[in-house]
């Protein structure tokens, strides 16, 4: 994608406050006093079940706008589905999927677009609103911020477990209600530290390894993992072993390996860096927090009911990660 988007002439309006520099997770517009935040995100099923399926698109593409520090006010459907393949009922469910986690997220839906296309596929194009002075970014990042996680690694690794009918019942209910939970919560737990909150992102496709690296590159600095306090799904864990780590997840890693070293504890077990650039659909937000505000933002983030790990912090230096035991 970043070689698609270099190529694209550069954006002379200074109303637009977010565009394609740093890769950041949605476009920001600034109108009057307010920012408007704008996505688009759609993706093959990754669940069986279309309801399920729909909530975790609608979740994925409504998470743009919560890692941009927003409130998510208006949704459109962008639905492909093989008209003459797919019963309606099916098409019927996704869609109620998705408005369900758009009613949760108090985004209205307003109508959207459809294809005929051999492969479903579902998302949503979203607006959300915040003021110019609140929009976070994904670049900011400081020597001394400490990296917070609020949902576990692994979904790839299950979804793709899915595909080859390996999964448990279990392990595809655990998988399925982290991938429908909306980053909300997360959201509004952080919104109100401010300036204590220097870049953030959600972590998607590229893993946890490639949006951090993201948020080093454009920050210019470091960082410092700690394997043992990432959170990671039991059954990822599981799964690993036998090698179910899906194509996009491989390539996370071949894109960034030169730049992250593993403690050589780790080096024995090739499924520390796969899970690191594990491909996730609709994963947490990763923070890089004031070293004076993390107190602050695990308590809140606990009265939320959101799960949170501290799993590093940013360090001084070149844009290189090193993951310790």
């Amino acid at each position: 994608m970043a070689q698609v988007l270099r190529h694209l002439p550069p954006t002379l309006d200074p109303n637009l406050l977010v565009g394609t520099q740093t890769r950041d997770d949605a476009a920001v517009y600034r109108l009057g006093s307010r920012a408007l935040v704008f996505t688009a995100d759609f993706f093959s099923p990754v669940v069986d079940d279309p309801f399920d399926y729909g909530r975790i698109a609608a979740a994925n593409a409504l998470s743009d706008v919560y890692a941009m520090g927003a409130r998510p006010i208006l949704a459109l459907n962008l639905l492909a589905f093989p008209g003459k393949v797919l019963p309606g009922r099916v098409v019927d469910r996704i869609l109620a999927g998705g408005a369900d986690a758009c009613r949760e997220a108090g985004a209205t839906v307003g109508g959207g677009h459809t294809i005929d296309d051999p492969e479903p596929k579902f998302g949503l194009a979203v607006i959300g609103v915040t003021t110019p002075k609140r929009v976070w970014r994904n670049v900011g990042a400081r020597p001394g911020d400490v990296l917070l996680l609020t949902k576990p690694l692994g979904l790839g690794v299950v979804t793709t477990a899915i595909k080859r009918k390996l999964v448990r019942p279990a392990d595809l209910r655990a998988a399925t209600k982290v991938m429908a939970t909306l980053n909300r919560a997360a959201a509004e737990a952080l919104v109100p530290l401010g300036g204590s909150i220097h870049a953030v992102t959600d972590v998607t496709g590229y893993g946890l390894l490639g949006h951090l690296f993201e948020m080093l590159d454009g920050s210019e600095v470091g960082a410092t993992l700690r394997w043992s306090a990432v959170p990671v799904l039991a059954a990822a864990r599981r799964l690993a072993a036998q090698d179910c780590f899906p194509g996009g997840t491989r390539a996370n890693l071949a894109s960034v390996a030169r730049r992250v070293r593993l403690h050589r504890d780790l080096q024995a077990d090739p499924s520390v860096a796969l899970l690191l650039a594990d491909a996730q659909t609709s994963g947490g937000l990763l923070a890089a927090v004031a070293p004076r505000a993390v107190g602050r933002a695990m308590a809140a983030l606990d009265a939320a009911g959101v799960p949170t790990a501290i799993i590093g912090e940013i360090m001084a230096g070149k844009p290189r990660v090193r993951v310790l035991p």
